[in-house]
């Protein structure tokens, strides 16, 4: 069992490796770039962003890479003309700046903890993150601490956005979730949501049935956003070709919206996004204020002046055999997650979980 901060000269990342299981921090923008089984070697989080672009004084400045789950905070849609001006990006900050160490990285009797941070200076926030790991386990428990630094309270939003790709994305890999009611991106204000859907289903411009579960040679709709009406949302990816399940879990009173991202190169399918969060809408903040609700769930948080607000989250990854068709539910169930495969058969797989929520 190993804990290490390390990686190339310019670009440090902390690395935590059990014995089932990898992750890997890059702190140049605080994604999760790696996450891997011992016993396979494929990355599911593999996606070379095209909209990367670090902030221009960054010291030293940073190199576009893999982005992997990356983190967007104070905001999960573009910023206002006014905003680009100032120089503010889509997603905010936290894939913008350098991350650094917070605590020292601390190897315990069969687990793992680290614990990394950012500053935001645009938005006047801090983040501090700390990653959680069994030797034993490929669960990782992730928490996040979001800190409003402005002497004045501000609306903000903060979105997960695990972003998968090849190898471990073809046409064949299968997306679940337990989305409810949704609505796509691409229908106009005021209303998007008078055109609702069910999860899995979407609907194109056209009005041509989309089935979200899979991704082949075309992306329309782009972006389709659910609610989720459970205790705990959650959503995976199955790739029976690499035989690989991806999966995250968490607390709906945390993040109600579940945002399916999908994204297709050259006639083939190179990334989907599976991002849950506090909002639905991916617009600038003036759109979101008049706005307000959709489905009567919010689509953006408060935070007072020096208030923390804390978010938490598990990923899990498991081999799955070839012929598995996807998953029907999820239930954590106090130091066990089980998987319940959708099909008659309902087969089951189970994962060895720490105390999550």
């Amino acid at each position: 069992m190993t804990l290490s901060s390390s990686g190339d000269e310019d670009r440090p990342i902390v690395k935590m490796e059990g014995k089932k299981a990898e992750v890997v921090v890059d702190l140049g923008g605080g994604s999760i770039s790696e996450y891997r089984l011992k016993s396979n070697d494929v990355n599911p989080l593999q996606w070379d962003s095209w909209s990367f672009s670090p902030t221009p004084d960054a010291d030293p400045p940073m190199e576009p890479r893999s982005m992997g789950h990356f983190l967007c905070l104070d905001r999960w849609g573009s910023a206002s003309d006014a905003e680009k001006a100032n120089g503010m990006t889509n997603h905010g900050e936290a894939t913008q700046v350098w991350w650094a160490l917070s605590h020292e990285l601390k190897s315990e009797t069969g687990k793992l903890n680290a614990r990394v941070k950012a500053q935001l200076p645009m938005a006047g926030m801090s983040v501090e993150r700390s990653v959680h790991m069994h030797e034993e386990s490929a669960v990782v428990l992730v928490e996040e601490f979001v800190t409003n630094e402005n002497p004045i309270g501000r609306i903000y939003n903060i979105v997960q956005h695990p972003t998968i790709g090849g190898p471990f994305l073809n046409e064949n890999t299968i997306v679940d979730s337990n989305g409810t009611r949704g609505f796509m991106q691409e229908r106009p204000l005021p209303n998007p949501e008078d055109t609702e859907v069910r999860w899995p289903k979407a609907l194109q411009m056209d009005g041509t049935e989309v089935d979200l579960r899979y991704l082949k040679d075309d992306h329309s709709p782009n972006v389709v956003s659910f609610i989720i009406d459970d205790e705990y949302g959650w959503v995976t990816a199955t790739s029976p070709d690499t035989g690989l399940l991806i999966g995250y879990i968490w607390k709906t009173s945390d993040y109600p919206w579940l945002n399916i991202w999908r994204h297709v190169k050259d006639g083939k399918p190179f990334a989907r996004g599976l991002e849950f969060g506090t909002s639905g809408l991916h617009k600038p903040g003036h759109d979101l204020v008049a706005k307000g609700r959709i489905f009567d769930e919010s689509i953006y948080r408060y935070i007072d002046a020096d208030e923390t607000q804390t978010f938490k989250y598990a990923m899990f990854l498991v081999e799955v055999p070839e012929d598995f068709t996807g998953v029907k539910s999820v239930r954590y169930t106090g130091f066990k997650l089980e998987l319940v495969e959708d099909k008659a058969s309902g087969r089951r797989v189970t994962l060895d979980a720490m105390s999550l929520f």
